[in-house]
Formats: C-alpha cells, sequence, structure tokens
C-alpha cells in the first residue's frame, strides 16, 4: 500500500488527487490518501447541488463548493476536519462494505482510549453521536472509501452552511444537526491535541497495521491530477449541473437514503429525467434515466422496462416497487 499526502488545503485539488489515485496509481497498488481542506461542502455525485446548501452564506464566508464522484449526503469539512480515503483492487460489486473500511479509524481511536462504533449504513459515532460519515466509489473492480472525520470542526458554520432536509432530520428522531454530531477532540483525555496531532497518529496507525511506503507524485501525476480538477471541480457543470425545468417533481427517503425524481413529462412521454439523493449505487444513475427518455408516462410502461434492470446497481438497497412509486404513482 502506499500512502499520499498531499500537502495541500484546496478541496478542488484534493478531491482530483483521490481520483488520480483511483484511475491511475491503484492499478500498480492500495492507496493510503490524509488531506485536509479548508472550508467548503462536498456534495454526493447524485445530489442537487442548489437544495443541499445555503448558498448565499456559502458566498458570503467564502466557502467553496465542489462534488466527489461518490454516492452518499452532502459534508462540511474545516482546517479542522481530517479526511482519508482508501483506494483497494480487487473487490466485488456485490456489496459496499463500509464497516471494515472504517475499522482502522475505530482501532487508531481506540488506541487513544476512545469508545466509537460503525453504525447505521455509513456512520461512525462516539456516544451516539456521530462524527464521520463514509462514502464509496466502485468501478473495474476497485473501491474508493473515503471519510470525514470531524476532530474539531465549527458546529455553528456547518449548521449554517448546510441545508438539511426536514425528513432526514425526522427520520433519526432528533431535533437538529446539531445535537446528532460531536467532535472527536471533546472525548479525549489530551484536549491539547491538535488535528495535525491526530493525523499523525492515525497515519502512524496505518504504517504499523499495513505495508506501507510513501509516495511522492511525480510530475506526470500532478499534470493528470491538473486535468481532472479542470474538467470536474473547476466546472460549474460539474457541481451545480444544467438541469432542465421539470413538471413533476417526487421524492421518497428509504433505507438506502433520500431519491428523488425530477420528471419532465410532454403529452404523457417522458421527455427529460433527473434522479437525485444520497444514495448509493454501483452504476450511474444517469443511465437508467436516459432509457426511460420516450417512454409513456404510466405505472406498466415504467416497471416493464425497470424489471429488466438490476434496480440495485443504480439504487443500493431499494426494491422494484420502491422506485417505481418514486417514478410514478
Amino acid at each position: 500500500m502506499i500512502y499520499i499526502d498531499t500537502r495541500n488545503n484546496d478541496p478542488r485539488y484534493n478531491t482530483a488527487v483521490e481520483f488520480y489515485a483511483f484511475n491511475e496509481l491503484a492499478k500498480e497498488d492500495d492507496v493510503f490518501i490524509l488531506w485536509i481542506n479548508e472550508p467548503c461542502i462536498v456534495v454526493g455525485k447524485n445530489q442537487n447541488t442548489a437544495e443541499e446548501i445555503n448558498q448565499k452564506f456559502c458566498d458570503d464566508q467564502g466557502i467553496k463548493i465542489v462534488r466527489r464522484v461518490s454516492g452518499g449526503g452532502a459534508v462540511y469539512h474545516d482546517l479542522n476536519n481530517l479526511n482519508y480515503t482508501i483506494i483497494s483492487s480487487g473487490k466485488s460489486e456485490q456489496a459496499f462494505d463500509f464497516k471494515s473500511f472504517s475499522q482502522p479509524v475505530l482501532d487508531a481511536l481506540a488506541v487513544l482510549g476512545v469508545n466509537a462504533n460503525f453504525t447505521g449504513r455509513n456512520d461512525l459515532e462516539i456516544d451516539g453521536r456521530k462524527f464521520c460519515g463514509n462514502a464509496q466509489y466502485i468501478s473495474d473492480g476497485r473501491i474508493m472509501h473515503h471519510g470525514c472525520l470531524m476532530f474539531d470542526v465549527d458546529t455553528d458554520v456547518l449548521v449554517d452552511a448546510l441545508k438539511v432536509s426536514k425528513d432526514k432530520i425526522e427520520s433519526k428522531g432528533i431535533k437538529s444537526v446539531r445535537s446528532r454530531v460531536t467532535n472527536i477532540k471533546e472525548h479525549l483525555s489530551n484536549k491539547e491535541m491538535t488535528v495535525l496531532d491526530f493525523k499523525n497518529e492515525l497515519r502512524s496507525h496505518m504504517f504499523k497495521k499495513f505495508d506501507m511506503s510513501e509516495y511522492t507524485l511525480t510530475d506526470k501525476d500532478l499534470e493528470g491530477i491538473k486535468k481532472i480538477q479542470a474538467e470536474k471541480n473547476d466546472s460549474w457543470d460539474w457541481i451545480y449541473g444544467k438541469n432542465p425545468e421539470f413538471n413533476i417533481k417526487r421524492s421518497r427517503r428509504l433505507a438506502t437514503g433520500k431519491i428523488e425524481a425530477n420528471i419532465q413529462v410532454d403529452n404523457g412521454v417522458i421527455s427529460e429525467v433527473k434522479f437525485f439523493g444520497d444514495f448509493f449505487g454501483f452504476k450511474d444513475v444517469e443511465d437508467i434515466a436516459k432509457k426511460l427518455v420516450g417512454l409513456k408516462y404510466d405505472r406498466e410502461t415504467v416497471t416493464e422496462l425497470l424489471s429488466k434492470e438490476d434496480i440495485n446497481s443504480y439504487f443500493l438497497g431499494a426494491s422494484l416497487e420502491e422506485v417505481v412509486e418514486i417514478i410514478i404513482d
């Protein structure tokens, strides 16, 4: 396994590094990356950016917006948030194995005297409060697992920057975002530890646990990273997207997460579909959306098409019936 320290706080650069490492460096060896971002919001691949963030607040505060290649929900980063990425080859596409990839973090915290655990579909918690959300991206026999570890994040800014939907809060049985998150530092006996100290602790733990060597990015690597950054997080289209006007909007929160379907129907025929949400899936949901275009907007026709598809490849954990009901009554 190789270790990469990006030595950069620009989220546009850091997300390009991990995607480059996934596409190129992971062909030769597994990869572990640690990185810290300046204030930003990272939205999931399938999310509607405009509905996930408080744009005016972010603009006023200079908070950057970026989009990652994996699914899941939006997260807030600042300089007291530590991000980690594990990229591994030879994994099947049968399931998203969040727990085993999170174990090194739980083990490192245990050494520091913090009892943390994996819970729900992709969260890490201390005493029932979340300090890390995880996401994964799978392609070509490789898996990228990444998480954001709240070490000493400014939760006041987090709350103001993110627009968390009411149904998500209610589904957790809580009253606010602030009441269900916590910082790692609150639970450490050493209150003098900084996020950089914690970064070094996690790095040391990984070096002891795995046969790992530090990797220095070459000029060729940097050129490839710069290209990815230009195509993605320097691009307005990638972050916000050009979305057509829709005349039907339907959504449901399932065990897999929130799935929203925006549909344009003209003269009884589907002319455009866009799926949003914090769900996960192995395949690009845009592929299934394209197949729906041109169909009659009725339950039988939609069901017939979707029944020929592996629904779980697009909406992990959702049934055919649930997805049909999101699209049409």
